[in-house]
Order: structure tokens, then C-alpha cells, then sequence
């Protein structure tokens, strides 16, 4: 039989198939879990930079009321994990597990390395016996500044990994920087810092482990990609993929720093290692916000020096930067963030000429890794500063400077290839400084400037940013997405059942899948039911990561429901099949070089900022915030405009208040009394969501990626607007009071 489309489904903004869960409290979040019979666990935590464990005497704790077992790094078979190079123990400690391990496990390399876990009948109990066991360190010294880790005759961090805490160097050299810079009729040198940001879940780290019915140990914990997680856990563990099963319930937030451990191998080794014992029950762990904290990933704070050259007409001509990531104890995923801090940082402006070093170093801080937009918040806070300040020197307008260097289809980025195109950053210029109020004139692109006329302390100002980044996996990796879709019924389709292990980390992404199903096979809503987040039974999914699961997901489910109508036209009952999407290929960067086509698609973002500076406090006031993102189809436009204000609101904190403290390794900002995240009287009192729509030649139904994009360029917004205001640059993050007065000179 043919079927006919009765309905369009894409492009409507059609309620969460999650909302009524979560607003009546019904969906269970990983803290939420519970099973008969069981066990609650704690983790001691090294609470120190660099020291060797010399012995661990549990003694005292085994002796507690209610434990029921201790486990330390004798306990674990491989006692190395990382999400992509093993550089980190699971647990601290020395007697080697039988399998071994090929970092030194008996050293700890930042406060919050784990050493031992505690299982009892309590959570009173485990918290109790954790503080009843007694670690003899011997101390090594430590390493906190990436300059100085750099140094020859620095504590090596990893002296086992070589002699040099740099983890990464990628370079970019394109074209003649030198003779670029003879060309430059005006040049402008600064260097920025951009600081730590914590990603402050809702739900702070919390899962919860057993052996189920097959006898697969089995972890139901927050994440951001299924299958690599059970295969870290299967690694450590020394078993099979097969033997271990994740699970992922409702996701309280992620933001990329969910993609790397934290609890759950450890759970996983308490389940495993109790049934050995005898005792076959489950073991539940919940992080307090502290250890979220100090014992889990944060957003590389970077040091980034920038040369930039333009000629007399406003074209960028050569560019020379230099960045210094710290990137932590361990790589965790310092290596592709990095790679796309080095893309982005020309911003996305074609610049003929250029010399661009990007380092990774090993410190014994909190370890760096992923965080919404990957790097690129970073560079971008870099480049647009760089496109300000030229600006100015030149007498153009911000965004006219931006409309002469934007990237146009078959200009070449840093990498020195072609961009995928169709490239559309002009689209986004234009349809921000339309909205914000920006005119056009026959010579350009104009900020009318408005007059202030409150009272004279407080200072208004607009500023104007740009920015791009790249949707899915990068760098040569065969980017994949698998899915299934499974038709129902006799004469008609009565019921469609969709598979894709794909993260709901709150983006609403499953809601998509839904809508991009029901208008693949033509049916109701109502009739499709989807089956997700379980490594068991289902493909490898990829992660909710890079501003891929869109585009992805949305290729594999569609490719899956052609199959599976195809069987059904053929009078196969059920019409059952699957699919993996395979992206187009892309290369690593050239060592020399960084010639490469390190993506296949890429995404773009205009930001223009209103604001008003208090010159009396040094408080700064977002009025309002307008944010053009390319999203090539909206497939639910309420779900974009939601991703849009989550970011704006993120990124602000990031730009004005989130100042995360350390000192010699330890955190002094470990509550969320002391690191301040935007609050409901924070937010801007307007942000404007402008969706643009430039369909993606490969994205389904022309959707391209989103969830990073709102991010990326709005520091940068803010910084420029403040200068708009008062006339001073500020080149380091976060804009506090107590900064914004001492650069205004008032303290």
C-alpha cells in the first residue's frame, strides 16, 4: 500500500514528550534511584595536588558499623581509564590489579583523584568508615602554572608519559605571516586570559549499580555517550563490552562534562567485585555539590597572546597567535578541545596569512575537558576582541569590519581548506545588527549611538560578536550514528517503534527524534514510541556532544524509517530496520602544517549586546541580548529559542560572575555560596532568539547543529559593549566588580 503525508511535523514547536514527567516529579533522575536491598557507597578523595600513596589502612574502617566492603586500587584489574588516552587511575594506590595498569597508579595528581570507595548499609555509615581510613602520603612537588609547567625543570606531572608536561601542540601555517605583516597598516598585539568555568549540574554526580538478570554489570548513571562509557568501564574492569550495560536515566544537565567519568567506574567496580564476595546487591552513590566540584572536569582556563594585522580598507591580512591551555592532571579530552580552539581562533574571517601554536600542559589542577562549545569560546573571545580593537584603530564600525573579512563559500580557514559550505556567518551579521538596531548606509554598516540619559554613573553600551563552530566529530574520527525504526500493523501503520541510544541531556533532543520519525514515516505523533539511552540492544549512537545529535541522529532515524517503509511496501509485517549514518570523512590536522579538512560541517552565530555599567559599583547590567543562529531547519522552534536563552544565560555567567578561585591546587570556590551562577534576578531583562534558516546540504531536512552556537561569541559581546560604555578594554574573564573598577581606575 502507498502511503500519504496527512501532517508535517518538522518545523513545529511541539510540546516535550519529557515535560510531563519532569514537571510532576514522576521521572527519576540518577539520584533518585532505588532498589531492595541497597547499598549506599562514598569515595575518599586524595584532597591533595602531588604525593604518592605510600599505605592505606582500612583497618578501623572495615571495623565500622555497617560496612560491607572496601575496595582500593589493589581491587581494580586495569587501573587506568581516560576518555582518550588511559592516563588516569581509577584508583590511587599502590599494589597493582592483576591485569595492571600503564600509568602509575600509586601517585595522585590532583585533590580530587579517588583512592578508596567505602560500601556499608548507610549512607552515615560509608561517609563515617570513609573518614576512618588512613592514607600515608609522601609528597611530591606540584606544578600550577601552565607557563611554568612548559619550563625545562618543571615537576613532571607524568614523568611515566615523557619529559614534558606539554600534552598537545597543534600549529597552523598558512600563507607568509611575515610579509602579511609588511602589508598591515595597522596591527594590534594584547593578550587575554579566559578562566576555569564549572558546569554546575542540576544533578550533581550520582548513578547506581547492579548485576542484572543476564549477569551484566549493569550502571545506571548521567552520561553523554553509552557505548564509550561502557567501554572505559569494561577496560578497568578487564572484561568484555558485552558483559557491562549502561543505562542512562533522566540527565540533570551536561554540557560536555558529562562525556567523562566520574562516578560510575567505580560503581561499577563495587557491584562487580560484592557479587565475587558473595553479596549480590545494588550500590548507589550521590556526589554533594562539593565533591561535583573539586572531584570533576571544568572549562579550560586558556592564555592567549594574538597579533593581528589589517590593511587600510578593514581586510584582515596576517595573524600570529600563541594559546596555553591548562589543561589539568589528565588529558580527559584536552586533545579535540584543543583542535578546535586552533580552528576557531582565526574567528570566522578568512585571513590570507597566518602562524598560529596552541599547547595543552599538564598541571596538577583540576583536570580540564569538555565544555558547551569545546574551545571555542576561548579563541573566539580572542579573535572578536582582536576585530574590535582593529576596528577602532581603522574608524570602522564593528560590524562592518566583520562584514569585510566573513568567511564567504570557497574561502580557505586556517587549516588552509575550503570551508563546507553553504557558509553562512554574513546571513547571521546581517540578521543580528538588523535586529539590534544597527543601520545600513550605502558605505556600511553603522551603531547609532544612543545618548545616556540615566543618571551619569550608570554607562550604556552595545557591542557586536561573531562566531562558528563545527557540528560532529572532527579530525579523521569515521563520524557514526546508528538507529532503528520498526513499522506495526496489518493494512496500516498502527504503531512505530524508534531505537536510538542518543543522551536526553536536556536539549530536548528526543522530543526531535520523535518529530523527525513521525516525518519520516508520515504518522501521527501519537504513534510513535521511542526506545533510548541503553547500550544493550541498541547501536553505538555517538555522543550529545560537538552540536551533533541533530544532524546525526536525524540522518541515522530517517535513513532506518526509508528502510523499514521500503520493507513495508514490500508486505514485510513487522518492517523492521536498522541504519548507521556515516558522515562525510575528515582528516587529521598536518603536523607541520595543520593542513586538513578537519570537519564536515560547521554552524554560525551573530551576537549584539546592550548593557549598562554602574561606574560607582562596577556591576554590569545586560539590558538586552539579540542572538542570530544558523540552525539551517529549526525542527522545533520553541526547543531552539529554549537552547538559545539556556546558552545566553550560561555564557553570561561565564563572562561576568563565575570566578573560580584555586590556590596551589586547591579549589576555594567549592560551594555554590562561594562560585557564583547566574540566578533568575541575573539573567538579561530581554534576549532575542533570531532562528536562521541556511538548510545544511547534509543535515536532515537541512538541520544543521545548535546547542553550542548560543555560546560561543556573547563574552566577547559583553566585553565590546563595556568598552562602548566606558571606554576600556578589559581583556581577562571574568568581568566581576572588583575588575571592572579596578580597570576603570576606581580602586
Amino acid at each position: 500500500m502507498s502511503l500519504t503525508r496527512s501532517t508535517l511535523w518538522v518545523g513545529q514547536s511541539l510540546p516535550r514528550v519529557d515535560a510531563p514527567g519532569k514537571v510532576t516529579g514522576e521521572t527519576q533522575y540518577s539520584g533518585d534511584l532505588s532498589m531492595p536491598g541497597m547499598l549506599q557507597m562514598k569515595i575518599l578523595f586524595a584532597g591533595r595536588p602531588h604525593a604518592r600513596v605510600v599505605k592505606i589502612d582500612t583497618t578501623q574502617a572495615e571495623a565500622a558499623p555497617g560496612v560491607v566492603a572496601i575496595f582500593t586500587a589493589k581491587d581494580v584489574p586495569v587501573n587506568e581509564y581516560g576518555l582518550q588516552w588511559n592516563d588516569q587511575p581509577v584508583l590511587c594506590g599502590r599494589g597493582q590489579g592483576e591485569k595492571g595498569s600503564r600509568v602509575a597508579p600509586d601517585v595522585v595528581r590532583f585533590i580530587g583523584d579517588q583512592v578508596a570507595i567505602v560500601v556499608a548499609e548507610t549512607e552515615k555509615a560509608a561517609a563515617h568508615a570513609r573518614d576512618l581510613i588512613h592514607v600515608e602520603y609522601e609528597e611530591l612537588p606540584a606544578v600550577f602554572d601552565p607557563l611554568a609547567a612548559m619550563q625545562p625543570g618543571a615537576p613532571l606531572v607524568h614523568p611515566e608519559l615523557g619529559d614534558t608536561n606539554i600534552c598537545v601542540h597543534d600549529r597552523l601555517r598558512k600563507g607568509d605571516v611575515e610579509a602579511g605583516f609588511a602589508k598591515a597598516e595597522v596591527i594590534v598585539e594584547s593578550e587575554y586570559f579566559t578562566p576555569v568555568q564549572e558546569h554546575a549540574y542540576l544533578q550533581p554526580e550520582a548513578g547506581l549499580a547492579y548485576i542484572d538478570e543476564e549477569g551484566r554489570v549493569t550502571i545506571k548513571a548521567g552520561g553523554q555517550w553509552t557505548h564509550t562509557d561502557r567501554a572505559q568501564i569494561a577496560h578497568a574492569l578487564g572484561v568484555s563490552d558485552e558483559e557491562v550495560r549502561v543505562i542512562y536515566p533522566a540527565i540533570g544537565g551536561a554540557f560536555g562534562g558529562r562525556e567523562d567519568m566520574s562516578v560510575q567506574i567505580v560503581l561499577a567496580l563495587a557491584a562487580w567485585r560484592l557479587d565475587q564476595l558473595g553479596v549480590r546487591r545494588p550500590v548507589k552513590i550521590v556526589w554533594s555539590r562539593k565533591e561535583s566540584i573539586i572531584g570533576h572536569c571544568k572549562r579550560h582556563p586558556m592564555r592567549l597572546r594574538a597579533k593581528w594585522g589589517a590593511s587600510k580598507d578593514g581586510k584582515l591580512v596576517a595573524a600570529e597567535t600563541e594559546i596555553i591551555a591548562d589543561g589539568g592532571a589528565y588529558m580527559y579530552t584536552s586533545n579535540k578541545v584543543l583542535g578546535n580552539t586552533t580552528i576557531t581562533s582565526t574567528g570566522p574571517y578568512f585571513i590570507p596569512n597566518l602562524k598560529t601554536d596552541v599547547y595543552g600542559v599538564y598541571t596538577n589542577n583540576i583536570p580540564s575537558a569538555a565544555f558547551r562549545g569545546f574551545g571555542a569560546p576561548q579563541a573566539l573571545f580572542m579573535a572578536e576582541m582582536q576585530m574590535d580593537k582593529l576596528a577602532e584603530k581603522l574608524g570602522l564600525d564593528t560590524v562592518e569590519m566583520r562584514r569585510r573579512n566573513a568567511l564567504r563559500d570557497g574561502d580557505t580557514l586556517g587549516v588552509g581548506t575550503p570551508v563546507p559550505g553553504p557558509v553562512s556567518i554574513l546571513h547571521c551579521i546581517e540578521a543580528a545588527a538588523q535586529h539590534a538596531g544597527w543601520e545600513k548606509e550605502p558605505d556600511g554598516w553603522r551603531n547609532v549611538k544612543r545618548e545616556n540619559v540615566q543618571p551619569a554613573n550608570l554607562k550604556r553600551g552595545r557591542g557586536f560578536a561573531c562566531g562558528f563552530k563545527n557540528v560532529g566529530f572532527s579530525f579523521g574520527y569515521k563520524e557514526n550514528s546508528w538507529a532503528r525504526v520498526e513499522l506495526h500493523g496489518d493494512e496500516e501503520i498502527e504503531g512505530v517503534v524508534a531505537a536510538h541510544a542518543g543522551a536526553e541531556v536536556g536539549q530536548g533532543t528526543h522530543t526531535v527524534m520523535v518529530q523527525m520519525v513521525a516525518e519520516a514515516v508520515g504518522v501521527p505523533l501519537e504513534k510513535v514510541t521511542l526506545m533510548t539511552s541503553d547500550s544493550a540492544g541498541m547501536g553505538n549512537p555517538g555522543s550529545a556532544s560537538a552540536s551533533r545529535m541533530t544532524l546525526m541522529a536525524g540522518n541515522a532515524l530517517k535513513g532506518a524509517a526509508e528502510a523499514a517503509l521500503a520493507k513495508w511496501e514490500a508486505e514485510e509485517r513487522p518492517a523492521i530496520a536498522e541504519y548507521t549514518y556515516r558522515a562525510p570523512e575528515t582528516t587529521p590536522f598536518d603536523k607541520e602544517s595543520g593542513y586538513s579538512t578537519p570537519n564536515f560541517a560547521y554552524a554560525y552565530v551573530a551576537q549584539a549586546v546592550e548593557l549598562e555599567v554602574d561606574t560607582e559599583t562596577g556591576f554590569i547590567k545586560i539590558l538586552r541580548v539579540v542572538s542570530a543562529d544558523d540552525v539551517g531547519q529549526a525542527i522545533n522552534p520553541a526547543l531552539v529559542e529554549g537552547q538559545i536563552e539556556g546558552g545566553v544565560v550560561q555564557a553570561q555567567g561565564y563572562a561576568l560572575m563565575e570566578n573560580f578561585i584555586t590556590r596551589d591546587g586547591y579549589v576555594l570556590t567549592d560551594q555554590l555560596s562561594t562560585y557564583l551562577i547566574p540566578t533568575i534576578l541575573d539573567i538579561p531583562d530581554a534576549v532575542d532568539s533570531v532562528i536562521v534558516e541556511v538548510p545544511s546540504p547534509i543535515g536532515p531536512w537541512g538541520a544543521r547543529g545548535l546547542g553550542e552556537l548560543p555560546f560561543l561569541p556573547l563574552a566577547a559581546a559583553i566585553a565590546a559593549a563595556v568598552h562602548d560604555a566606558t571606554g576600556v578594554w578589559f581583556d581577562e574573564l571574568p568581568l566581576t566588580p572588583e575588575r571592572v573598577l579596578r580597570g576603570l581606575g576606581k580602586i
